[in-house]
């Protein structure tokens, strides 16, 4: 039997002052999956996920969460939605612990709050009031938050972002329980290699409309011929102009500046490549210090798609 979507977003338009920053806006996600929503600073990802959360009204289109609408069911919902917000949305006066407490005692089956605080290592700020933590301890009160009611759908908004590797892996292992459990998670992030691990679905959105989605596979296929495309990172002691390595390799190569005096050379690579590509280096007299040679990433199927300009 069919099961409709958890999360149902058709045609969705927000604006401000005028402009509109979700323009026409399509999205769904599934119970039992984890739907990434990326797209760069001012896409309209973070409005559109608060149209689901209702916390905005839309000017246009409809949004269903659990088949209800979100500003006018916002009672009905609450008990089975959680948030986590990308400011936290967490009364500063409050005790850690006190807080992730009292949500707690708002549900009828809440999650064992010591278990979940011990998990995302509360503890050791469990009496510190919630102005006093750091941006990442915020983000896992939030987290526990959000989650401590047993959700059916829950979303988040840049739940890793401040928090060191060890807590970003609690975060995730979390993530993928809710998961496991049958809720449906939606997530914004900037950080690619998590998205590409942890999601199952991924809406990319830019201008205020979703421009790929798709499974991590079917992104990454994207744009890739029969020959298969991986990227050759090149780490050089210096600057180096990539338009005149991309003449040098021709047309069924793209060749992009990264961080630093890399360069990245995405295609059918094979050692030709790699001879081609240090050879040409050599007689600029630049000195390669080491090559990666990896699959194409989540991260440049984002860039090929939203491109690599500063906003």
């Amino acid at each position: 039997m069919h099961r409709s979507p958890a999360v149902e977003v058709h045609g969705l338009v927000k604006r401000y002052d005028g402009r509109a920053v979700v323009d026409g806006l399509d999205l769904t996600a599934d119970a039992g999956r984890v739907t990434a929503v990326l797209g760069p600073n001012g896409a309209g990802k973070t409005t559109t996920v608060e149209c689901c959360e209702g916390l905005r009204s839309p000017d246009a289109g409809t949004v269903r969460v659990l088949g209800l609408d979100p500003v006018a069911d916002a009672a009905a919902l609450r008990p089975a939605v959680g948030v986590m917000l990308q400011d936290g949305g967490l009364p500063t006066g409050v005790r850690a612990q006190e807080m992730l407490e009292h949500v707690a005692r708002m549900y009828a089956r809440p999650l064992d709050t010591g278990q979940l605080a011990e998990r995302l290592g509360l503890g050791a700020f469990a009496r510190t009031t919630v102005r006093r933590l750091s941006g990442g301890q915020r983000q896992r009160l939030a987290l526990a938050v959000a989650v401590v009611g047993r959700p059916r759908v829950v979303f988040l908004d840049e739940p890793s972002a401040g928090m060191d590797p060890q807590s970003r892996l609690a975060v995730w292992e979390l993530v993928r329980e809710l998961r496991d459990g049958g809720a449906a998670v939606i997530l914004t992030t900037h950080l690619m290699e998590e998205a590409e691990d942890v999601a199952d679905q991924v809406a990319v959105v830019d201008h205020g409309t979703v421009i790929a989605r798709g499974t991590v596979p079917q992104l990454l296929a994207m744009g890739v011929d029969r020959d298969g495309a991986a990227t050759l990172v090149v780490h050089t002691d210096g600057d180096v102009d990539p338009a005149g390595l991309a003449e040098r390799l021709g047309d069924r190569f793209t060749v992009e500046r990264r961080s630093g005096t890399s360069l990245a050379v995405t295609g059918a690579v094979a050692p030709g490549t790699v001879a081609a590509t240090t050879g040409w280096l050599a007689e600029q007299d630049v000195l390669v210090t080491h090559l990666d040679l990896g699959r194409r990433t989540l991260e440049d199927v984002f860039l090929d798609l939203t491109g690599r300009s500063l906003r």
